[in-house]
């Protein structure tokens, strides 16, 4: 049985799912922009995917944003 995903990981889904609604970009789009496959761009959104540094780097600045923002619990 899997363990449920970490804080840290449900924070980082959340915020990329957020800037890149928010950008009005589909997945396919934000996968393609940082060189990221598109169902492993869906598996990080749903927190299914424990996600290197160099991949929370590579999609913030797809996002345009810096990197520890994908990191930050959002107020």
């Amino acid at each position: 049985m899997k363990a449920p995903p970490s804080q840290l990981r449900r924070v980082v889904a959340a915020n990329v799912r957020r800037l890149r609604t928010t950008l009005e970009i589909s997945q396919e789009r934000l996968a393609s922009d940082s060189g990221l496959h598109r169902t492993y761009v869906g598996a990080i959104e749903r927190a299914e995917r424990n996600v290197s540094l160099d991949n929370v780097e590579r999609l913030a600045l797809a996002l345009g944003v810096e990197p520890w923002r994908l990191l930050r619990e959002c107020e």
